[in-house]
């Protein structure tokens, strides 16, 4: 018998209010003013001096809560940030500003800080929600610092998932029940018991269960009950560290990141490390995010460790016109810390000399520079300089620093530490090339290994997706290597038409328009590259035999979009012929997306292709903004995070393990539900690839491939025929499975989850096509009724399962509750994605000047086409949305920061009560009766049809009418009409289309 959720929440704050410095249980406080009334009284106390032991009067105590009314959770994040660690309010009183302060995080477990833990917080429906669709809420357990909600968990027993909690969560952000004190949350927990799960507080369209994280020890090991989670995490002073000192405010992507576990423990290792003068290297897989760990170590080593005068975040120069750079201003925008990145040699020395502590951000070649060209030995200066105690932290270490530089710095500036990040070390199998004595593996260089997250550790939690590996390079050639094999148009043809017709599913078609996913095509040259993007533009314009396909311009009429990269020098070789090739490509860019680069201008192009391909600011959420295809020799292929890339198709030979892996490791990064793999497309040598692919993925996922690599189409193929035929033995037809026992539709249910991964599987390979389903007797048609019932199957078992009662394990089949369907293909336009570009239409990111009306035109434009398009699945969503547009185009100013989820799901709700409010007055039938029968519609069934029968007034209706109905006909209209509304007017409302 499973535990009731009160036990497992009792068992929680028993936990969390053990022992010494942890939280203090406050049954007392369960409604909004009790949590104000308590936030006042811990403000006063700890502001006693300030206040001048006079208490806060009631209107100055209004400008303090006027000032805690957030906007989302990102500004709630900005201001926990503080000033020098504080974090403050202001009170104006009579002619004094009084600055008062709410939190100080130099005060982590002690000094000021006050933890206190409540549960069954009551968060009432406010009055503009006053409808009985929604309700009074109540809250399961929520951390508090000083008296402000932090952290906020929510459980469900053993008999649920946890995905429940967190589409709990997701449903009270909606309604706007994080609002007032509680805007102010950070982190989310949800657990099951046996199941946890954190992550960053967000609105909730941005709220994505992909990048929940559970937590792991240092060694990789899963922490997943809900007491050691606790233990582990929410502790003090763990959790008021996670606030403080690991949470990440993304500037580009207005969000909040709560770093995973491994990041932590790095950084904490380099802590350790650092006190005791060691240095090492952390590897951490790439794609899992490097960067953030290593800006975050930088700037908690200045900040930890007093006797480190400059923190110093080393780059390699050509990583400069990768994301880098930006995505350490990007972080570091609202810290506590000011990043100075250095422009030139004479500023890094200026950096260095001066007495301010600082993270700098500077090239390794301007470091090489200052320290031989730039410092007179013996002057007052370079005695200062080279004396300076530095922790030097090493984005890419294998690549941006050789041995021989780094020997160098090392032996200048003597009191140095070094830590190194790398998702692809050097080992005795691939070591530096052989130079004297110089180190040749990375811990040689660098030290020993501190903290260490491989492919597999990051797949297995989820942090990164495993690699589909499809090697489509000529068979039976006597030498692979032969470049004569592909260096002609024939070969080059049939890469592309397996580019742009054979790749449906690997660039995310089924997501339908706005959607779709990116890929790379990366050549061995920049004349290939040039070649490859000529003959893209002949496909386009129709002047090859080369034909896209009918079924690829439905979904995109502008596919493929497409755009070039490569290194443009002045010196080189050829470099001419590349600068006027690179400006025919860049007038194209230009005509596609309005923008105005020259030659000149080449980092600037760079720069915006980045973000572009990135997808991280909301304007580039538009189809109109989106790149398909970018085509590429080196760039691009390190150091470059754009989480809707999902392929890269290779016509080059192997590289060497670690660039095959960083190469690989652009397209496994997690982004949306139907994201499940990072693909890759290989055109030469299949057979020296595939060793080469083997190898490099063994050497960095601690010696095996089964982890990181899925299985290929020879496996997948037997194994689909097998699953369909299993199918079909268990539901010949779909028309079979209403007439079956529960038992019998669990079986179905297993069964179909089994065949809809492997028929995924199968349509993401190149190999596959439509025709071959006639092969396999079976039909898109017949797959789409098969998942219209298994979506009743499973509401039917959700249904079944009362709290605490059975579970699955009894009927002998273990039911994926959580199972997203892999296979099915939805071109529809998705819902959440219109109401983003209105809320782009209505807020633009702060940074974006104020749109021209010729812009705003041009959005509302686009937003109003895909509403056409959504009209012919859902004509009532449709209509509501187009009434709001209008509002909109007549006046946006009065959205402005609002929700516009929030606004389009109120005007649902109130279509809903006025049709239902309608119904019940012609009818005299009891209101919360129909509107349960209206959120419990399903299959054509009326679930309460007795009740709204028994409760109706029969007298009052015939009393009302003119000619009334007689009593026998009267019932069963009524329920004809309701059946009616319910079908038409109410079920396209309530479904999220």
């Amino acid at each position: 018998m499973p535990e009731l959720e009160s036990m497992i929440e009792q068992k929680l704050i028993d936990q969390l209010i053990y022992g010494e410095s942890q939280w203090t249980y406050r049954e007392d406080l369960k409604t909004e003013a009790d949590l104000w009334a308590n936030f006042r009284y811990i403000l006063e106390q700890n502001n006693k001096d300030r206040l001048n032991g006079e208490p806060l009067s009631d209107s100055e105590f209004e400008q303090v809560k006027n000032q805690l009314q957030f906007s989302s959770f990102y500004k709630a994040g900005e201001w926990l940030v503080g000033e020098n660690g504080k974090v403050q309010v202001h009170v104006q009183r009579d002619t004094e500003r009084l600055h008062l302060v709410v939190m100080n995080h130099e005060h982590i477990a002690g000094g000021s800080s006050v933890y206190e833990v409540i549960n069954q917080y009551s968060a009432l429906k406010t009055d503009d929600e006053n409808t009985s669709l929604t309700r009074d809420r109540r809250f399961d357990v929520t951390l508090m610092i000083n008296g402000l909600p932090m952290i906020h968990i929510e459980l469900k027993n053993k008999q649920h998932s946890y995905m429940e909690a967190f589409n709990q969560i997701k449903k009270y952000i909606s309604e706007g029940k994080f609002a007032g004190i509680f805007s102010a949350v950070q982190m989310f927990v949800v657990s099951n018991g046996s199941d946890t799960r954190y992550f960053a507080a967000a609105s909730d369209t941005e709220l994505n269960p992909k990048f929940m994280s559970g937590w792991v020890d240092k060694d990789n090991n899963q922490v997943a009950n809900y007491l050691d989670f606790a233990k582990s995490v929410l502790r003090i002073p763990e959790a008021h560290e996670m606030i403080a000192r690991y949470t990440v405010l993304d500037e580009d992507a207005k969000r909040l990141i709560l770093l995973r576990p491994y990041q932590i423990h790095a950084i904490e290792s380099i802590r350790e490390a650092s006190k005791t003068g060691k240095s090492g290297y952390v590897w951490h897989t790439t794609g899992s995010g490097k960067t953030l760990t290593s800006y975050k170590a930088t700037r908690n080593l200045l900040m930890d460790i007093p006797a480190i005068d400059k923190a110093i975040f080393l780059i390699d120069r050509k990583d400069l016109d990768t994301q880098t750079t930006m995505a350490f201003q990007a972080y570091a925008n609202n810290d506590l810390v000011d990043v100075d990145e250095t422009d030139n040699v004479n500023d890094l020395k200026k950096k260095l000399r001066s007495d301010d502590r600082q993270v700098i951000v500077t090239t390794i070649q301007k470091m090489q520079i200052l320290v031989s060209k730039r410092l007179q030995e013996g002057t007052p200066e370079y005695n200062k300089i080279k004396n300076l105690k530095i922790a030097f932290v090493v984005d890419e270490c294998h690549r941006a620093v050789t041995p021989k530089t780094k020997r160098e710095l090392e032996r200048f500036f003597g009191r140095s530490l070094w830590y190194g990040f790398t998702g692809t070390p050097r080992f005795a199998e691939n070591p530096y090339p052989q130079m004297g004595d110089l180190p040749r593996t990375t811990e040689e260089l660098y030290g020993e290994r501190l903290h260490r997250y491989t492919i597999q550790n990051a797949i297995h939690d989820k942090a990164v997706l495993g690699f589909q590996v499809e090697h489509n390079g000529p068979k039976n050639i006597a030498d692979e290597t032969d470049s004569s094999a592909y260096d002609n148009e024939t070969h080059m043809l049939s890469v592309l038409d397996i580019i742009l017709n054979k790749s449906y599913h690997k660039l995310g078609f089924q997501n339908g328009k706005g959607q779709t996913y990116e890929g790379l095509l990366t050549t061995s040259s920049i004349q290939m590259a040039q070649k490859y993007y000529d003959l893209l533009t002949k496909v386009k314009n129709g002047e090859t035999s080369l034909v896209i396909d009918e079924k690829i311009k439905q979904v995109l009429p502008d596919f493929p979009k497409f755009a070039i990269t490569y290194s443009v020098t002045e010196n080189e070789e050829g470099s001419h012929v590349n600068q006027e090739k690179m400006q025919q490509s860049l007038d194209d860019y230009n005509g596609m997306f309005g923008t105005k680069f020259e030659i000149s201008q080449i980092q600037g192009y760079n720069s915006n292709l980045n973000k572009r391909l990135a997808r991280k600011d909301a304007k580039f959420k538009s189809r109109n903004e989106q790149l398909d295809l970018v085509i590429v020799v080196d760039r691009l292929l390190t150091g470059f995070d754009a989480p809707c890339m999902s392929t890269i198709f290779i016509d080059r030979q192997p590289m060497g393990p670690h660039d095959l892996i960083q190469a690989f490791s652009r397209t496994n990064r997690i982004y949306d539900k139907n994201k499940t793999y990072g693909q890759i497309v290989t055109f030469q040598a299949p057979k020296l690839f595939k060793k080469c692919v083997d190898d490099a993925v063994k050497l960095y996922s601690a010696g095996s491939t089964g982890t990181a690599l899925l299985a290929e189409w020879e496996e997948i193929e037997p194994a689909f025929r097998k699953a369909l035929a299993a199918l079909k033995v268990c539901a010949e037809n779909p028309s079979d499975i209403p007439k079956m026992s529960m038992k019998e539709k669990k079986v179905f249910a297993k069964m179909f989850q089994s065949f809809d991964s492997l028929f995924a599987q199968l349509k993401s390979f190149t190999k596959y096509d439509d025709t071959m389903l006639e092969e396999y007797g079976f039909t898109e048609e017949e797959y789409d009724e098969y998942v219209g019932h298994y979506k009743n199957v499973m509401e039917e078992i959700h249904e079944e399962t009362p709290e605490g009662g059975g579970s699955e394990e009894e009927s002998g089949e273990e039911i994926d509750q959580d199972y997203e369907l892999m296979a099915y293909s939805n071109t529809k336009i998705d819902y959440e994605y219109i109401i983003n570009l209105i809320q782009n239409i209505v807020t633009p990111a702060e940074e974006e000047e104020e749109i021209s009306p010729e812009e705003k035109q041009r959005k509302i434009a686009e937003v109003l086409q895909y509403v056409e398009e959504l009209r012919k699945s859902n004509g009532k969503v449709a209509e509501i949305m187009c009434d709001l547009i209008g509002d909109i185009e007549e006046d946006d100013t009065k959205y402005r920061g609002k929700s516009i989820l929030n606004i389009v799901e109120n005007m649902k709700r109130d279509c809903i009560n006025t049709v239902i409010a309608d119904f019940c007055s012609t009818w005299c039938a009891s209101k919360d009766d129909v509107m349960y029968a209206a959120m419990h519609y399903r299959n054509g069934e009326i679930p309460n049809e007795s009740a709204i029968k028994a409760t109706v007034d029969y007298t009052k209706y015939k009393a009302g009418q003119e000619k009334p109905l007689p009593k026998f006909k009267y019932f069963s209209q009524m329920m004809a009409d309701l059946r009616m509304i319910l079908e038409e007017e109410i079920k396209p409302l309530l479904i999220t289309v």
